[in-house]
């Protein structure tokens, strides 16, 4: 058991988050000892500067020792932000140590932890590392998201020992492990599958975690998942109703990822069943399966291509009150074209259409794009019609992608048609106008596979039953002179 004492509370709601929020952005007055005027001009130059894109870091050292603006905490921070999307990282570093050093240790705590955030986000692993190094040897204090964000990316580099090795040594950071930081580690774990490693750290910290329980099972949960155990997944679910936490659509929904992913690769046969199964297990905790529901399922038996079953679990969904989405539609017409049944396909599109449902662009992009792979161009443009009557936009990649097409296949007419109506519509296309010339346009007829017919001669199977013959009279013949 990961939780030894029941809580006393029930009625606790589901916490959107985690505790470890993130700080909200300060927004530093700026030093007044110059005109606002001069200063904003001095910081576009400062950050035009850090943001050259040639001459290495020595000579961007050397360009900010000849600045003689003055230099604060604030303006630091200012300069990261403004630079942080265009400036290299490398070159943010090295304008963040020429600080530190000329401002003699005046730099916040807050600054290094807003710092080591943006190299988070940008990636650059390298770089957060550095600083959150020399923010341990400074004394310095880690915030609690800075922590969580740190021990999250360092799972997704696959060290999640360096990142279980920050949480042990939080002290040195001068950084509580309390509920907050206990919900940060054991989320990034579960975040790549390490939920054995992040059941450990609940059983070891027991004792602060509570008011997160229900956060806990999810990230849990999560991490079976992630690894498709569905036999560990289904005994947090276990524990969570032994110990009066009910679980949640989120944590049924990741279930029911976990097991059909799983069946998808061992017993196919069981995908709808099992499935629904655990649908009927929500139901009965007054909680109603939703259309992501249903479209995992339909997603794992459109991967196994079992048509029938989709088809059934659509119908389905619609007489348990459940309405299908554009995604359960696409997921059904798109095995239903893969499958060769074009004419059902176009009737579920339709069906779609006539419930009012508007799909994203990348359901026709999709449909589109497997109908022009199996050769049916024709029901490609009567989806494309379809789509340019919903009025989504975004035309571009589909003339691009039909326009080729069907000069390839000798409908050149065709072709000048919709790239007269592209240039119309104002649409910009990738293709040369050369795939329009016949004459440079090679075209592909499909040819019908014929077996070749291999005949080997072979005087062996003629030979025996011939002499086999002539044996027998030679035999009928002497038989009959000895009768005689």
């Amino acid at each position: 058991m990961l939780f030894s004492q029941k809580p006393t509370w029930r009625s606790l709601t589901m916490l959107q988050t985690i505790s470890a929020r993130k700080p909200t952005q300060r927004f530093p007055s700026l030093y007044c000892t110059m005109p606002p005027t001069h200063l904003h001009t001095d910081i576009q130059e400062l950050c035009s500067v850090v943001c050259r894109s040639f001459g290495g870091l020595d000579e961007l050292e050397a360009s900010l020792d000849r600045f003689s603006i003055p230099l604060t905490s604030s303006l630091v921070t200012q300069v990261i932000d403004s630079c942080k999307n265009e400036a290299p990282t490398r070159r943010l570093l090295r304008f963040f140590l020429w600080s530190h050093k000329n401002l003699d240790d005046k730099l916040e705590d807050a600054d290094y932890n807003h710092v080591i955030r943006v190299f988070a986000e940008n990636k650059d692993y390298r770089a957060m590392e550095i600083l959150t190094s020399d923010l341990g040897k400074e004394g310095r204090k880690m915030e609690t998201y800075t922590f969580s964000v740190v021990a999250e990316a360092l799972v997704k580099m696959g060290r999640e020992e360096e990142a279980l090795g920050i949480f042990k040594n939080l002290d040195k950071f001068n950084c509580p492990q309390d509920r907050d930081t206990v919900t940060a580690i054991v989320s990034a774990l579960c975040s790549k599958g390490h939920a054995r490693r992040a059941e450990g750290v609940v059983s070891h910290h027991n004792n602060k975690i509570s008011g997160a329980e229900t956060l806990i099972y999810r990230s849990l949960l999560y991490g079976w998942s992630e690894k498709e155990n569905v036999k560990e997944a289904r005994k947090i679910i276990k524990e969570m109703k032994s110990l009066g936490f009910t679980p949640d659509l989120f944590c049924y929904n990741t279930f029911l990822r976990c097991l059909c992913e799983r069946n998808l690769k061992s017993n196919p046969s069981g995908l709808v069943p099992e499935a629904l199964n655990v649908m009927i297990e929500m139901r009965s905790y007054q909680i109603s399966p939703t259309s992501v529901s249903y479209n995992i399922l339909l997603s794992c038996l459109c991967r196994t291509r079992r048509v029938k079953e989709s088809l059934q679990i659509l119908d389905i969904m619609r007489s348990s009150g459940c309405s299908p989405d554009w995604v359960s539609y696409h997921l059904v017409a798109r095995v239903l074209y893969l499958t060769g049944r074009f004419g059902k396909g176009k009737q579920i599109v339709e069906k779609m259409i006539e419930d009012g449902l508007v799909p994203e662009r990348k359901f026709y992009y999709d449909l589109i794009g497997i109908l022009c792979g199996v050769e049916r161009v024709n029901y490609a443009l009567e989806l494309f019609e379809k789509m340019k009557k919903s009025f989504l936009g975004g035309y571009g990649p589909v003339y691009d992608l039909l326009i080729p097409k069907l000069c390839r296949g000798g409908e050149f007419e065709k072709g000048r048609e919709l790239w007269e109506e592209a240039a119309t519509m104002g649409a910009t296309l990738q293709c040369s106008r050369n795939v329009l010339d016949p004459s440079i346009t090679e075209v592909f007829k499909p040819v019908r596979k014929v077996k070749e017919e291999v005949n080997l001669v072979d005087h062996t199977p003629r030979t025996k039953p011939r002499v086999a013959k002539t044996i027998r009279k030679n035999y009928k013949g002497k038989r009959k002179k000895r009768t005689k």
